[in-house]
């Protein structure tokens, strides 16, 4: 999990700062990353992306792309601020949830028999000390769970 959250993150790096264009994906999800036989993630499905400068900082849009539940608020409203590379950041932290819980992270959790914002339900185990049982054994791969959990909620 860890290794392929890291090459996700180094294929985002490779696309925001290692191009001679930025590249901004703006639909990082699950659907589009692949594995390969050794389980090396590889980003795909470009057709939502866009080019721009490495010294382009805001992007103009004309109107939101990318899938529910992974879209970055400012690409839908412009209340949120400007639109930029960070919105492949967000999506990604979103990705990051999912992997680390093992579901899509618009479906709810259990927190008191009501439902809540999966992401939020994450956020507040980590906020009161409580862990999040997912079934881990090892303690070792517990505390990379909570790392790998503590990048996604600050992603997003």
């Amino acid at each position: 999990m860890q290794q392929i959250a890291i090459g996700i993150a180094k294929g985002l790096d490779y696309l925001h700062q290692g191009c001679n264009q930025r590249i901004l994906h703006f639909d990082i999800k699950p659907h589009n990353i692949l594995l390969d036989h050794n389980f090396s993630p590889k980003v795909s499905d470009f057709g939502l992306a866009k080019l721009c400068l490495k010294d382009q900082s805001v992007v103009s849009m004309t109107a939101a792309r990318g899938t529910i539940g992974y879209i970055a608020p400012e690409v839908f409203s412009r209340n949120y601020g400007n639109v930029s590379y960070k919105a492949d950041v967000y999506s990604f932290g979103i990705l990051l949830i999912d992997i680390v819980g093992g579901r899509k992270n618009v479906r709810a959790a259990e927190q008191d028999g009501n439902q809540v914002y999966f992401p939020e339900w994450m956020y507040n185990q980590l906020e009161k000390g409580e862990e999040i049982e997912i079934g881990i054994e090892k303690d070792e791969d517990s505390k990379i769970f909570k790392k790998v959990t503590i990048v996604g909620l600050v992603g997003k």
